[in-house]
């Protein structure tokens, strides 16, 4: 058993179904689960260990929804966002090996930490031709690594498209051998992988991806097939069902030909939805991931509030972190209310409380996780931030809820907890140094690039 660990004298936001909010308040943490939660001092706790969080909101840790591995390390590459594309799916597929997916993710982990995310979905790879999935090792180094760091993630794996044309290098020192992908040995290779990590840690899941096809393309019997074969491994292995890049009567094609969702399905983006898109949602309880920071959210956009009027779960994601955004989970929060407020002409759209919500609570629901994490309640899992409140930008000291979602940003967190284990105290990783992650980071990225022969 280890040590409890009480923090006190915040101000504590719970999340909780009655949104209670304690002006000066505690929460003790025993082996990894709250243990209590209330107003004023915790009583006979002498041997706890102590946190005075005074001039701090105590509050659950954030919940990013769809982000992908592998773009901390493609950041400022291309001339533009097609370039990046391209040229991102080309070192992908070309130029990386288990390490650069081991340092990225230590990179990646040390961002989140830093900037209050505690838990976050990922696709292991970018696009819908590019996931690293012909063999297991890469996805094995990102995992332990991200174990190593101690965030809580979900990482979606699963196939390209039937039709595209897969060939992966495989590198050993400075010689490589090319391997031709398929679908079907990228399912098989997820299915492994989501056997090899099941009750490995309760940190780590994993949920099968899928591409996302329109009405034509599901025309052909292949895309079909791959989806059906995606759908029932997700539901046979009982983890998520993750999409990236639904729009424009994507979903409703989706649900008319094989009834592909259920509670168990996240749909990142969902720009421009038709009716029928927005009633398949309804009905069958999937899920959605809003990105406003994403570069579809440029050119579509989802309607998130109407969504949420109709009992819809809306979560948060940051599409992070590249070509032009990072894991900063209240930038999202504050441009998600700009986003609508321009669209609909009124800043009464989405409330600092609605904002909070779909990043903590929502984003727990969205992962269907929200009985163990989003909130701060007794018996869930000790996944806390500390945010330091006292600051100019954050100041007068009133309604903390507004100033989070409008004011803060991640470098105002100053304590990441994640299952009760301190992850970063005072702004400082504890247990990780920052200098070798990023120089672990470097050097991976450029051995990448000479691989790749990016200058």
């Amino acid at each position: 058993m280890t040590k409890a660990l009480l923090i006190e004298n915040g101000v504590v936001i719970t999340m909780d179904a009655d949104r209670r909010l304690f002006e000066r308040g505690h929460v003790l943490v025993e082996d990894g689960r709250i243990t209590a939660i209330g107003a004023g001092a915790a009583d006979g706790m002498a041997d706890a260990e102590r946190i005075n969080a005074a001039g701090m909101v105590i509050m659950p840790g954030l919940i990013d929804t769809h982000a992908h591995a592998g773009h901390m390390l493609t950041k400022g590459l291309g001339g533009d966002s097609d370039d990046w594309m391209t040229t991102t799916g080309r070192i992908y597929a070309e130029a990386t090996d288990p390490e650069f997916w081991a340092a990225e993710a230590a990179l990646s982990a040390a961002e989140r930490i830093q900037c209050g995310t505690t838990t976050a979905a990922l696709l292991f790879g970018g696009g819908p031709d590019i996931m690293r999935t012909e063999a297991p090792e890469a996805a094995e180094a990102h995992l332990a690594a991200i174990l190593a760091m101690g965030v809580r993630e979900v990482l979606a794996v699963g196939p390209n498209r039937p039709s595209a044309a897969s060939v992966y290098r495989t590198w050993r020192a400075e010689a490589h051998d090319d391997v031709a992908v398929s679908p079907d040995v990228q399912l098989d290779v997820s299915a492994g992988l989501i056997d090899a990590w099941a009750g490995r840690s309760d940190r780590i899941q994993l949920a099968v991806s899928l591409p996302v096809f329109n009405a034509a393309e599901l025309e052909d019997g292949a895309a079909i097939d791959l989806s059906k074969k995606a759908q029932r491994l997700a539901r046979e292995k009982g983890v998520l069902l993750v999409q990236d890049g639904h729009r424009d009567g994507s979903i409703s094609a989706a649900d008319e030909k094989m009834a592909l969702f259920d509670g168990r399905s996240l749909l990142a983006h969902c720009v421009d939805l038709t009716e029928a898109d927005r009633a398949v949602l309804k009905r069958t309880g999937a899920k959605v991931a809003h990105n406003p920071s994403a570069l579809m959210s440029v050119s579509g956009r989802c309607p998130a509030p109407e969504l949420r009027a109709e009992g819809i779960t809306v979560s948060l994601g940051t599409d992070a972190a590249a070509p032009d955004r990072s894991f900063d989970m209240f930038r999202n929060m504050f441009q998600a209310h700009r986003y609508h407020a321009r669209h609909f002409r009124d800043d009464t759209v989405l409330p600092p409380s609605e904002l909070l919500e779909m990043a903590t609570i929502e984003g727990a629901r969205a992962l269907s996780m929200e009985s163990e994490i989003g909130s701060l309640e007794v018996g869930k899992r000790a996944d806390i931030l500390l945010v330091n409140m006292r600051q100019p930008h954050l100041w007068p000291p009133v309604d903390p809820v507004q100033r989070l979602a409008r004011f803060a940003n991640g470098a105002d967190v100053d304590t990441t907890i994640v299952g009760g284990r301190i992850l970063m105290r005072g702004r400082k990783l504890v247990g990780q140094d920052e200098d070798a992650i990023l120089d672990r980071a470097e050097k991976a990225f450029r051995l990448a690039m000479r691989r790749a022969g990016i200058a």
